[in-house]
């Protein structure tokens, strides 16, 4: 599917709207990975997967995903050979724990989902696996009755702590230590038992200077009484880690020796958490499953666009008695949206999504889409409007075949309106000849007029309310629409002798040329009062607007308000608008200065151009004054 429409028509925002209601990135993944497909049997299977999990909703049952976590990550890492922290086990088993409450949850649910439940079969009960993470890990931690050996170490390291504990209480019920004592508590610092100590006294206690306090006024010391049982500890926590590690090493193995189980049960898990997702979306919506077809008949009842919350339903058909569809009406009118709905729904049905509209639509498949929408240029490729918007429509005709929905917004527009309206049906007539099904919005009369006469064309209308000008954003097909320009100029107060002479302008075309006469007059009397233009004299000082730079007057204003102008060696002719008074000659040079020494003859150089150009007369010339 082409890129750019997707992109045109939001299809990408209404993936992570779906998104959100899936419980774990399992779901998102495969959410991500979803892209409009044209396979009427695939996209059935997907919508049948959406409403059976939409069933099950509407029966008040809920898949029990929650806890389920993306495994995938530590899948890889026990693949390269690594071993696990308690944590990741603990993960590891809330998987296999949803897993199995999944699979047990869908045995009685056929009558709901007959083909989740089918998909629920493949899942492996892995209970016994299960059990030995939740025996040996507890607390992110590993648990004590891990193994026989772990629960000896972890008792030895708890007495040998107990002695160290009475040995550094019996320090500080000594009164001939009370002075030397910063705080009276045993502290832990870097993993040693110690006393805060009065750095002044810290010669005076015979130990270990552990740690030292941010303002150095106590010092941490490990007493020299300790030292021995700290020694055991130290050999007890070596211990205490080795037995960690192998048990550690045998639930990872564990799980390795069950990975292509674990496997498949990911793969479930991650469709079941998608088609979650869907089935909430569309509960949420009030979706449904249209019939689809792969013939190019689409007929939407009182369908809503997805990303509007509170948007007018449109009806809408086109593939049965017409193939090209022509949709007219005023600006804000809602025509884009139109064109946006029909494929926004169109993509989300071949992507398996239900949608917000009511029984009786259908939808029909399409290999590709493409849209030309007008306020989506090219503005990067520093192309105009039109060069955009032809550009556009090249590619969209050298891809479209007859399996092709084409979506044209304002077709033809942003040149002249008559090549406009020719090119846009020259276009159209092409792309109907492939066997295209096109909806296409256009202002140009010629348009409508050429859908009206041609069999296999519509016409249609946006309409909107004439009192208030308010836009009714409904779709009227059989009709065409107006622009009710001069009505709505009329509401907005432009006089009616304008309108008038309006309505007869667009009737005989018998425009009132005698007016050009009186230009004259008019022009001297728009004139009247305006503060005068400086006359510009040869040598005066000039800045270039245009440049922002500046240059030297060699000829004042003539008839049509320009002066040429000698910048960087070159003659310019520039209109007075487009440059500014810096500083007149007078100020700038010496009373009876000769300023034709500041320019190049500029006859030697219009000659010298002629001459480049091929002039005849200044061949002629150059022919003169050879013979003199």
């Amino acid at each position: 599917m082409d890129k750019l429409t997707l992109e045109n028509l939001d299809y990408y925002k209404l993936k992570e709207l779906i998104k959100s209601y899936c419980v774990s990135g399992l779901g998102k993944n495969l959410i991500d990975k979803i892209e409009p497909i044209f396979n009427l049997k695939v996209v059935k299977q997907r919508l049948k997967e959406t409403t059976e999990g939409r069933n099950l909703l509407n029966a008040s049952y809920h898949l029990p995903l929650e806890g389920i976590f993306n495994v995938i990550p530590l899948i890889d890492k026990i693949e390269k050979g690594l071993i696990l922290e308690p944590e990741e086990l603990y993960s590891i088993s809330n998987f296999l724990r949803g897993s199995r409450k999944v699979k047990i949850f869908l045995k009685d649910k056929e009558a709901y989902a007959e083909t989740l439940c089918e998909y629920g079969k493949n899942i492996t009960e892995l209970y016994c696996l299960e059990e030995e993470i939740n025996i040996s890990i507890r607390g992110n931690c590993v648990d004590t009755n891990a193994s026989k050996e772990l629960k000896r170490i972890r008792r030895h390291i708890e007495i040998c702590e107990g002695k160290i504990k009475e040995k550094l209480e019996k320090f500080l019920k000594n009164s001939a230590n009370k002075e030397y004592i910063q705080d009276n508590f045993i502290s832990q610092r870097n993993g040693k038992y110690t006393i805060p100590i009065k750095a002044s006294y810290k010669n005076n206690v015979s130990g270990v200077i552990i740690e030292t306090s941010a303002n150095r006024k106590t010092v941490f010391i490990e007493p020299a009484s300790v030292s021995k049982y700290t020694a055991e500890l130290a050999i007890l926590k070596a211990e205490e880690a080795v037995e960690e590690y192998r048990i550690l090493s045998t639930l990872t193995d564990m799980i390795y020796q069950r990975l292509k189980e674990i496997k498949i049960n990911i793969d479930v898990i991650a469709q079941y958490d998608m088609i979650w997702a869907k089935a909430k979306y569309s509960n949420e919506i009030n979706g449904i499953e249209p019939k689809i077809n792969i013939h190019g008949y689409t007929k939407i009842v009182e369908g809503k666009y997805p990303l509007i919350t509170y948007a007018v339903p449109l009806n809408f058909e086109i593939g049965k008695n017409y193939r090209t569809l022509i949709i007219t009406g005023p600006n804000a009118g809602g025509k884009t949206v139109v064109l946006k709905n029909v494929g926004l729904l169109t993509l989300a049905v071949q992507s398996g999504f239900h949608i917000p509209a009511k029984e009786g639509t259908e939808i029909s498949l399409f290999e590709n889409i493409f849209v030309d929408i007008g306020d989506n240029q090219s503005i990067e490729n520093a192309l105009s409007t039109f060069s955009s918007h032809v550009s556009n429509l090249a590619r969209i005709i050298k891809n479209s075949n007859k399996s092709t929905l084409l979506l044209f917004d304002e077709i033809g527009s942003g040149t002249e309106p008559g090549e406009g309206a020719a090119l846009a049906i020259a276009i159209l007539e092409e792309l109907y000849l492939k066997g295209c099904i096109t909806v296409a919005t256009t202002h140009y009369g010629e348009i409508k007029e050429f859908s009206m006469k041609h069999p296999d064309f519509e016409n249609a209308a946006m309409e909107f309310e004439k009192d208030s000008l308010a836009p009714l954003y409904k779709l009227s097909i059989g009709k065409s629409g107006k622009s009710n320009a001069l009505y709505i100029s009329r509401k907005m107060g432009i006089p009616e002798s304008i309108l008038d002479k309006a309505k007869k302008y667009m009737s005989n075309k018998e425009y009132n040329y005698s007016l050009i006469k009186e230009s004259k007059k008019i022009k001297e009397k728009i004139n009247e009062g305006k503060i005068p233009i400086y006359e510009f004299k040869k040598g005066d000082k000039v800045k270039l607007l245009d440049k922002n730079d500046f240059a030297l007057v060699y000829n004042g204003i003539n008839e049509y308000n320009n002066l040429i102008v000698l910048y960087k060696g070159e003659y310019l002719t520039v209109n007075i608008k487009r440059v500014e008074l810096d500083l007149k000659a007078e100020d700038l040079y010496p009373e009876g200065y000769n300023l034709d020494e500041l320019f190049i003859s500029y006859k030697e150089r219009k000659l010298e151009k002629d001459i480049q150009r091929g002039s005849k007369k200044a061949l002629r010339k150059i022919k003169k004054e050879l013979i003199k």
